[in-house]
């Protein structure tokens, strides 16, 4: 027995697979889903998603958005997501230095939640290519 898991953000679709097992990042905190779940409504926070086809694990970035769950699939809308072994190391990283240099200099002007969640997405996208690493 198996799920259909689709992940979709506004650019494209990225994953439209049968798979075994699904770990998503919610606003409450992760949570797994298996076939025959109970149907569920969440809302989506920053973080990796891992999902497992047989002993193959796979991992994408997500960032805010929502998730349906169906004893027979999943359904991601994710404002933005990024599979593992698309992303740019490097720019991440960059990313991660420019968000921590805006704490350590603020101003008056700085936009803190916004400044929050840049830091956080640069950091989930260097666990997530750290791990699609690891896999390879």
């Amino acid at each position: 027995m198996s799920l259909q898991l689709q992940i979709v953000s506004p650019d494209r679709a990225l994953v439209n697979e049968r798979v075994d097992e699904v770990g998503i990042p919610g606003t409450e905190g992760y949570f797994g889903v298996l076939p025959g779940h109970t149907p569920l409504l969440a809302s989506l926070g920053v973080g990796v998603l891992w999902y497992r086809q047989g002993r193959d694990m796979h991992y994408l970035t997500i960032a805010f958005g929502f998730a349906e769950v169906q004893p027979d699939r999943v359904t991601i809308l994710a404002q933005t997501s990024e599979k593992a072994d698309e992303i740019d190391a490097a720019r991440a990283e960059a990313a991660k230095k420019r968000a921590e240099e805006r704490f350590a200099r603020p101003t008056t002007d700085i936009d803190f939640e916004r400044a929050r969640v840049a830091l956080l997405k640069s950091l989930v996208r260097l666990q997530a290519a750290s791990r699609a690493r690891i896999r390879s």
